[in-house]
């Protein structure tokens, strides 16, 4: 039994005692700017801060797919280096439950951790008269034609995940749904404003500032608790007694042959890094709330953010 022990505890210390690897890169599967960028920056620059590390992170780009290329790249081309890091979002859990990453799925690399969020919204223009989610979903349900929803990407997308969920909530098939695919947040806000759409699902940090101006109303914040700053006035879905939540994580993976000491390596640098001021302000700077799960928890919650989706999408026909 002490041998035993005394070995475990060999291996421990081996794993937390690793040099760093020879380099460290972040890849961001798109070109620069965007989230993936936002999320590979983030982590350069707060390692740099919080000196963590003796080199800096060296942030590439390789676009393609919606991450689709960089995925089939890291399993099939880099699938052992240890200094390697992708940039991977919920939105890249949604489409490997759409099967949109080709041959590869869920299980094809290692998930490392989540490292900040943002959180779905549910909007409508200021000038409307609801007031709570219940007051539009009471209107929705009785006439759903008479609400053309708008969001950034076409059917399947986050955005129109999101209308799904809460139509769905309110007893309406999500494939009747009136629903706008537009080019990003900053269109979404200009067609609410312009009356075009009556109802807007997107992200807190796209429109904390417009609802603190009185341009638009947020009814709702697909969270599980409420948000800081400019919505902290407005409740959770689940406060208004409708099971909706929407978080988009920013995070990480690993290529599969990665070697459990390198993955821990990782592990424990990133917790490290998790607990610093300078990690805070990093990501309070970069517009992402608080969301961190690192290693065999951030793994759980991609699997079942995969198989959530999953199920929306066969719901939804998308499958």
């Amino acid at each position: 039994m002490r041998s035993l022990l005394a070995a475990a505890l060999v291996v421990l210390f081996a794993a937390s005692a690793r040099a760093a690897p020879e380099k460290l890169e972040c890849l961001a599967p798109a070109k620069p700017g965007g989230g993936f960028d936002i999320t590979c920056q983030l982590l350069r620059l707060s390692l740099q801060n919080a000196k963590l590390v003796p080199q800096p992170v060296a942030v590439t780009y390789m676009e393609g797919g919606v991450g689709a290329v960089a995925y089939n790249h890291v399993v099939g081309t880099r699938p052992a280096d240890p200094g390697l890091v992708v940039a991977a979002s919920a939105g890249s859990a949604l489409l490997l439950a759409q099967k949109k990453f080709g041959v590869h799925d869920e299980n094809a690399v290692r998930w490392l951790a989540a490292i900040g969020a943002d959180h779905g919204v549910i909007v409508v223009n200021a000038q409307e008269p609801f007031k709570s989610l219940k007051e539009l979903g009471e209107a929705l349900k009785a006439n759903p034609a008479a609400f053309p929803f708008g969001g950034a990407g076409a059917v399947g997308s986050q955005d129109w995940m999101k209308a799904a969920i809460f139509a769905k909530s309110l007893g309406i098939d999500p494939k009747g749904l009136r629903y706008a695919a537009l080019e990003g947040g900053g269109a979404v806000l200009t067609a609410l404003l312009g009356g075009h759409v009556r109802i807007g699902t997107g992200d807190a940090s796209e429109v904390g500032a417009h609802h603190k101006a009185g341009r638009v109303r947020v009814l709702a914040v697909l969270s599980e608790q409420r948000l800081p700053g400019d919505l902290a006035d407005v409740p959770t879905a689940r406060e208004q007694g409708l099971d909706l939540v929407w978080t988009t994580w920013r995070g990480f993976y690993m290529g599969p042959k990665v070697s459990d000491a390198d993955y821990t390596w990782w592990v424990e640098l990133l917790r490290k890094l998790a607990a610093t001021p300078e990690f805070a302000a990093e990501r309070q700077a970069k517009g992402l709330f608080p969301f961190t799960k690192i290693g065999a928890e951030f793994d759980r919650q991609v699997k079942a953010d995969v198989a959530r989706f999953r199920e929306l999408a066969r719901e939804a026909g998308l499958l």
